[in-house]
């Protein structure tokens, strides 16, 4: 497998997805604890470092998303805001902005796997 192959599946379990299905994974499954994130996030970093095709990750990156930023989401979302802008604007990547609208009942996942 080629390194930005794996850095991909590993950015997606962090992200919360099921690299498979693109899914978001439920709240109580493994790769949705604070730790495993963290530690994926980690090695994440560190691969990059070292990959020269790897995309430097967005600040927030794997942080645990606060009530105000979902309000702040959420009201954006609803004025039509970009999926992109909205990475943007949160710092996280587009994948991660997807994965926290469907877990915020504001799409469904088949929206997501367009």
């Amino acid at each position: 497998m080629e390194p930005g192959k794996a850095l991909e599946i590993v950015t997606l379990l962090a992200d919360g997805i099921d690299p498979a299905t693109g899914e978001v994974f439920p709240d109580d499954s493994p790769y949705q604890q604070p730790q495993t994130v963290r530690a994926l996030y980690t090695l994440i970093r560190a691969v990059e470092g070292k990959s020269s095709d790897a995309k430097p990750r967005p600040k927030k990156a794997g942080a645990p998303w606060l009530p105000e930023e979902d309000q702040q989401l959420t009201d954006a979302f609803k004025k039509s805001t970009s999926v992109t802008q909205l990475a943007r604007i949160h710092e996280r990547t587009e994948r991660a902005i997807e994965a926290r609208l469907v877990r915020l009942g504001l799409v469904d996942e088949r929206w997501q796997a367009r």
